[in-house]
């Protein structure tokens, strides 16, 4: 269902193209279904085939310094990190996709419009959707112990997955870290996640990091930085496991 998206963004590998799409297309994935129907049935049946996912866009054209179609133009052969957030607030769904670039196919319209269709697909993990630890971008100027986000009672038995854009750093250094406490630093005080670490980022990057499957996650995460910098702008979100995941 088309809905408006005013106030959503779009985050390309450390890359923030919201200023200059229209549109995002789609938004979508999960496993694929295989039809495995048994000789001793009499209906279809089906089972879950491969993850997969991808978000599309239609983007203007904007060939300015620091616009997106330089960016997109390029078309690079590794994975980028797709992120679409919806309504940019803290808590808020955001969706998550290690993906290849497929095309950024011009289109003139007869009203002089010359938009870009972009299309990406999944690769290795499919689409996630995810719970975001930062208000779209968060800007630090130094070390900062984030707000606690409510995940939902109780604690999950099966880790989570996280992921990182960093897109404007001041200093030599930013560590991004979840930390985690089942009554929002309370009686229980904030802990770092094990496993929920990112590589120290020394400029523009994007990450996807996950903790091991059997690790019990806590119901309130935050986004914590440390590092020697006056000034890091990145955005953080995390799917929290409800069932047994591997990819």
């Amino acid at each position: 269902m088309k809905q408006p998206g005013l106030g959503d963004h779009l985050y390309i590998g450390g890359f923030d193209a919201s200023g200059d799409i229209g549109a995002v297309g789609r938004v979508g994935g999960g496993p694929a279904t295989l039809d495995v129907t048994a000789i001793n049935k009499y209906a279809m049946e089906r089972i879950g085939g491969l993850r997969d996912g991808g978000i599309d866009y239609t983007a203007f054209f904007n060939p300015g310094a620091g616009g997106a179609h330089a960016k997109l133009a390029a078309l690079p052969t590794t994975d980028v990190l797709m992120t679409y957030v919806r309504g940019a607030t803290l808590g808020g769904p955001v969706a998550c996709c290690i993906a290849k670039q497929l095309n950024h196919d011009a289109s003139r319209g007869d009203d002089g419009a010359f938009t870009f269709a972009g299309a990406t697909q999944g690769n290795g993990y499919g689409l996630e959707w995810c719970t975001g630890l930062t208000p779209g971008k968060r800007t630090d100027t130094t070390a900062t112990n984030g707000v606690g986000v409510d995940f939902g009672t109780g604690s999950t038995l099966f880790g989570l997955q996280a992921y990182l854009h960093v897109f404007a750093l001041t200093g030599t250094s930013v560590t991004v870290k979840l930390q985690q406490s089942s009554d929002n630093g309370g009686a229980d005080a904030w802990t770092d996640v094990v496993g929920g670490a990112f590589t120290a980022a020394v400029g523009v990057t994007s990450q996807r990091i996950e903790t091991a499957r059997g690790q019990t996650v806590e119901r309130y995460l935050r986004a914590v930085t440390t590092g020697t910098f006056t000034n890091a702008v990145f955005a953080v979100s995390v799917n929290r496991n409800e069932v047994g995941t591997t990819f």
